[in-house]
């Protein structure tokens, strides 16, 4: 039987694509749209490293039976079979790969996803350079040795260049040349080079936009030679239709706010509300990178420049942080998480002082007494270890929600315009008719189901333990701000002025 093709499934027919990083959120969301809708495809080949001691093959299998590729095995099983693995990794030369499957891997790719990072925000440096610079060029030597190679679309951020007032398509200079930190990262010890990050990273809040800053400028070398891509996605969010609505694996950026302000645990962060979100739903962010090649394959002449794509939704369609905190809070009410840690109803500010009060009081001391009881009954603590790592994310975050961010999205934008209407309805990149209210809702139920492994048959009895929270709550804080009155008033003595005015009046 004979399927028409869309120019982009057409220019994907047959092709073999290499992916690093397909264990990841966005990995595994591109390797299933690929094989759902690029189905004229030859080959995917991407590489996996043991993981607590299961082998490669394993973990595939494992993915396989996640909720995202039901469809396929409901569709088109036959595109399973199409999907090869191989135990690589990018720490490793060669990506790890040698012999039959290095020599597979260079004589058949035509496209190459390199996705492949650590997200770390806090993490070290040297780990850092080693995955996001180091692997980037491991990776790029890798595809030097291909001989059909047609793109090497390379997995950027759209914050790296965060020190720009307005953040055009472009690679940016830096003072940092990518071949001087990964010499310091190979002979300079851990703690030394920890001793010297601070002042390195500037004007980086952190290693992770830092080494994708780096990695970017080795990728734009390489451009006379190699026909490299950059593409810069904003912070990417669940899904908010494919593979499944509100579909994500992982607590990183909102997500991990939305659940963790959801379960209770956070009380308050450090936010202007009145700033636009920066953030793109993964399916839409994934089908502008599968367009990205079959774009750059139209152009009549290659640009002078290295292409560059900064993904990010319409400036219309931004939501403010308010606006995303208020309806979170909502929903997370309508539709509560199992058994939380605390009423939800912590709030943002901009204040450092109130943050840190608030933080004190419902978020540290309810973290030692809780420690302090499972010591007593001899159970194994763990408040203050969770309450840390929160501390430190959403230190982390403030950079990104306390600052106004401004990129320019020319190219992404173009590729919508030249694409015909079965592509833009089979690789949607325009969110103008999506729902704002609705995508919040199906991402904090893709939180609970997909993340928290919490069904959506235990809403009924999430909803009478809320009820009960919320009661609890309010004794708790009538009970602490009494407290803290009658404290005062002590220490201010303004009973007995009471008293000595009331006995002067009589």
């Amino acid at each position: 039987m004979t399927v028409d093709l869309s120019p982009v499934q057409e220019y994907y027919k047959d092709k073999t694509i290499f992916i690093t990083g397909a264990s990841g959120f966005m990995g595994k969301v591109l390797l299933e749209k690929l094989l759902y809708s690029c189905h004229s495809l030859k080959e995917v080949i991407i590489i996996c490293r043991p993981k607590r001691g299961k082998a490669p093959e394993t973990r595939l299998e494992e993915m396989f039976k996640l909720p995202i590729f039901q469809r396929i095995k409901d569709e088109r099983p036959e595109m399973l079979k199409r999907v090869t693995i191989y135990q690589g990794d990018v720490t490793f030369d060669q990506l790890g790969l040698s012999g039959e499957s290095l020599k597979h891997v260079t004589e058949n790719t035509n496209i190459v996803f390199h996705m492949a990072a650590t997200l770390k925000l806090e993490g070290n440096l040297r780990d850092a350079i080693d995955m996001n610079l180091l692997g980037t060029r491991r990776a790029l030597n890798v595809a030097k040795e291909m001989k059909q190679l047609e793109a090497f679309i390379h997995l950027s951020t759209a914050f790296c260049n965060c020190d720009q007032d307005v953040m055009y398509e472009k690679v940016y200079e830096f003072p940092h040349k990518p071949e001087d930190l990964m010499r310091l990262a190979e002979w300079m010890d851990v703690k030394t080079l920890d001793a010297i990050t601070p002042d390195l990273l500037k004007p980086h809040p952190n290693t992770y936009t830092y080494s994708k800053r780096l990695a970017e400028l080795l990728v734009r070398d390489h451009y006379e030679s190699m026909p490299v891509i950059i593409a810069r996605p904003s912070i990417v969010t669940p899904a908010v239709a494919e593979p499944l609505p509100g579909w994500v694996d992982n607590m990183n950026g909102p997500t991990g706010v939305l659940i963790g302000a959801g379960k209770g645990v956070i009380r308050s962060m450090i936010c202007n509300g009145e700033l636009k979100s920066e953030v793109i739903p993964v399916d839409i962010a994934i089908n502008g990178l599968i367009l990205l090649p079959y774009h750059n394959s139209l152009a009549e002449k290659r640009p002078l420049q290295i292409p560059v794509y900064n993904l990010t939704v319409d400036d219309a369609k931004k939501r403010t942080w308010k606006w995303i905190m208020d309806v979170g809070r909502d929903l997370g009410i309508k539709y509560p998480f199992e058994v939380g840690l605390w009423y939800p109803d912590g709030n943002m500010t901009s204040s450092k002082f109130y943050h840190t009060i608030c933080t004190i009081l419902f978020m540290w001391l309810p973290a030692y007494l809780i420690d302090f009881l499972l010591l007593i009954f001899g159970q194994r603590r763990f408040m203050i270890r969770v309450q840390t790592k929160i501390a430190v994310g959403l230190e982390v975050l403030q950079f990104f929600t306390t600052r106004s961010w401004d990129f320019k999205s020319t190219h992404f934008e173009q590729i919508y315009k030249e694409l015909g209407s079965t592509d833009r309805r089979i690789f949607k990149i325009n969110t103008d008719d999506v729902d704002d209210y609705e995508y919040m809702k199906v991402s904090i139920l893709g939180g609970r189901q997909y993340v928290m492994k919490e069904p959506l048959t235990s809403l009924p009895k999430s909803r009478i333990q809320l009820r009960f929270m919320y009661v609890l709550d309010r004794i708790c804080k009538t009970m602490i701000i009494s407290g803290l009155l009658y404290w005062v008033s002590q220490k201010l003595r303004v009973v007995d002025l009471f008293r000595s005015v009331f006995h002067s009046s009589t």
